[in-house]
C-alpha cells in the first residue's frame, strides 16, 4: 500500500466531525468490497504485510468478528487482545499497552473500550492508525456507517429521508453516531423512547422527539430500533421489560396501522419480544441481516482508506490488481 495520505485523516474516532464528502467516500468505497464476500475465495492482497491489533476492552461478538473478517479478507495479519487475560487486568494503563504493541511494529489498532473518549485518547498518543469500535456511550462510527450504507442500498438516497431511532437513546453510542451521520447527509432524524432513556437536551442535537411510538412510526421512512442496554443501567429506567414492550415495542400490529411501509433496522444484539417482535425482525421490511453483511464491507473500506488506499482505485483493489 502506498503512503498516500488518507482522505479520512490518520484515525476514525467518530462521525461528529466528518464531512458529508468523507462519509460518502467511505460508503462509495464499501460498494466494490461487497463482492469479495460473495466469492469462493474471499481474499484480496490489499493489506498484505499490515499488522492490525483488535484491542477489545469490553465484550463484543458482532463487531469484533466483523472486523476480523474485514482484516483477513484484505490479507492483513491480525492479533486479538481482550481485557480478560491481558496486562490491563494486572493494572497496566491503556497507553502502556498500546505503546508495548507499537514496539512490536504494528500498523493499526481497532479499539473498543468502556470509557467514552478512550479511542481519541489513544489516537493522540500513538502513531498507528486508530479505529473506534465503540467507546462508552460516546460513538460507534462503523456501526452507523453500515446503517447508512444499508439505508442507501434499499432506499437509494439518504438526503430528505425521515429516520427515527427508537429505544435506549441515553446509553447508546450507536444513536449518537447515527444522528451525526444522518444529519450530515441531509436526513431528518427523530428519536423515541421513555423520557428516562432520552438524554437531557437531546433536541439541541437537531432531532425531533416523539413521545408515542405510533407517532414515530407514522412519521418515519426508517426505524432504527435499539435494545435496552441493561448492563449500563443502575436503576429503574423502565418499570419492566414487559411494560416497555407494551408501550414502545415495534410490533407488526403497530407497523400495519401506519399509512406507509417502514424500513426496519437493528444494530444487534436483539432482545426479541422486548424492543422488537420476532415477526418484525424476520419480516419483509427488516434489513437486519443485510446490516451484518454490509458491516464487513464498510470495515474493509475504512481499513483500506486509512492505510492510504484511494477511493478511485477500490474497484481495481478488490480484484487484487493494484496494491492501493
Amino acid at each position: 500500500m502506498s503512503p498516500t495520505a488518507s482522505p479520512l485523516g490518520k484515525d476514525l474516532i467518530g462521525l461528529e466531525h466528518l464531512t458529508s464528502e468523507q462519509i460518502r467516500t467511505i460508503l462509495d468505497t464499501a460498494e466494490p468490497f461487497k463482492e469479495i464476500s460473495e466469492r469462493k475465495i474471499k481474499k484480496v492482497p490489499v493489506l498484505r504485510g499490515k499488522t492490525i491489533v483488535n484491542l477489545f476492552m469490553e465484550p463484543s461478538t458482532r463487531t469484533r468478528i466483523s472486523f476480523e473478517f474485514a482484516e483477513k479478507r484484505l490479507s492483513a495479519d491480525t492479533v486479538n487482545i481482550a481485557a480478560s487475560g491481558s496486562s490491563v487486568q494486572k493494572g497496566e494503563t491503556l497507553v502502556d499497552t498500546a505503546r508495548n504493541l507499537e514496539a512490536m511494529r504494528i500498523d493499526m489498532v481497532v479499539i473498543r473500550h468502556w470509557a467514552s473518549g478512550a479511542a481519541a485518547f489513544l489516537a493522540d498518543r500513538i502513531p498507528s492508525n486508530v479505529i473506534n469500535a465503540g467507546d462508552g456511550a460516546h460513538e460507534h462510527p462503523t456501526q452507523a456507517l453500515l446503517d447508512l450504507l444499508t439505508i442507501r442500498d434499499r432506499l437509494g438516497a439518504i438526503e430528505g429521508l425521515k429516520v427515527c431511532i427508537v429505544g435506549d437513546i441515553l446509553h447508546s453510542r450507536v444513536a449518537r453516531s447515527n444522528i451525526f451521520g444522518l444529519l450530515t447527509l441531509g436526513a431528518q432524524v427523530g428519536v423515541c423512547g421513555p423520557r428516562t432513556l432520552l438524554p437531557y437536551g437531546i433536541e439541541e442535537m437537531g432531532v425531533k422527539v416523539f413521545r408515542r411510538v405510533e407517532d414515530a412510526i407514522e412519521w418515519a421512512d426508517v426505524l432504527n430500533v435499539l435494545r435496552l442496554q441493561l448492563e449500563r443501567m443502575q436503576g429503574g429506567y423502565v418499570p419492566s421489560l414487559r411494560e416497555y414492550n407494551r408501550v414502545y415495542g415495534i410490533s407488526s400490529r403497530r407497523l400495519d396501522a401506519a399509512s406507509r411501509e417502514t424500513l426496519i433496522l437493528h444494530p444487534g444484539p436483539m432482545n426479541r419480544g422486548v424492543e422488537i417482535d420476532s415477526d418484525v425482525a424476520d419480516g419483509p421490511h427488516s434489513v437486519i441481516l443485510k446490516q451484518v453483511t454490509n458491516g464487513v464491507a464498510v470495515r474493509m473500506a475504512i481499513l483500506y482508506l486509512l492505510a492510504g488506499g484511494q477511493p478511485e482505485k477500490a474497484e481495481a483493489a478488490k480484484q487484487g490488481g493494484v496494491d492501493g
